[in-house]
């Protein structure tokens, strides 16, 4: 009897968790939280977004520089940042120089974005971009340029149709840009 009695109060001794125990659990539980805090916390679109907005800013205020420099002086050199700007209708022209005098960069070495020039060869959508047309200007966050999301994360500069009437700058950030 004496023998049962001891095993009966070694069972309800041990009713927890050991140390070591407790520790290997929470080091797992903080694995897990560290690889999956990423995907319900996806701060790459809220990026992509703010991005966007900043080209969609340094377009919007080269257009004001270079269209107020026309208004002094309609004959031209407009220049920004050193770079002389195309005159399409008092505006900035859809074009390379637009993006290096906006600070957005060129089209063979930006980090940042990757610029397309409307063009013929340009007017058809992509599987990976929206249709560029003539006298418009895409602009992409490189990290989705390259794939599907590049179809529904991007900026579109379209340069001035008249004197009247300032180019327009739209962004498309359609599910986040996720």
């Amino acid at each position: 009897m004496n023998k049962q009695a001891s095993i009966a109060s070694r069972q309800r001794a041990q009713g927890g968790f050991t140390l070591i125990e407790l520790i290997v659990v929470i080091v797992i539980l903080g694995i897990l939280a560290a690889t999956a805090l990423p995907k319900f916390a996806n701060l790459g679109g809220d990026a992509r977004i703010a991005a966007l907005n900043a080209a969609r800013g340094a377009l919007n205020t080269t257009s004001s520089m270079m269209h107020g420099q026309f208004l002094m002086n309609a004959a031209g050199p407009f220049t920004n940042e050193g770079i002389t700007i195309t005159n399409v209708n008092g505006y900035p022209g859809a074009d390379q120089n637009t993006t290096l005098a906006s600070g957005i960069g060129n089209l063979a070495n930006n980090a940042d974005y990757l610029v397309t020039v409307g063009s013929a060869a340009n007017n058809s959508a992509t599987n990976n971009r929206p249709a560029v047309n003539v006298g418009s200007l895409l602009v992409q966050p490189i990290s989705v340029a390259n794939n599907p999301q590049g179809l529904t994360c991007y900026l579109m500069y379209t340069q001035a149709a008249n004197t009247t009437t300032p180019p327009t700058v739209n962004v498309v950030t359609t599910n986040n840009c996720n």
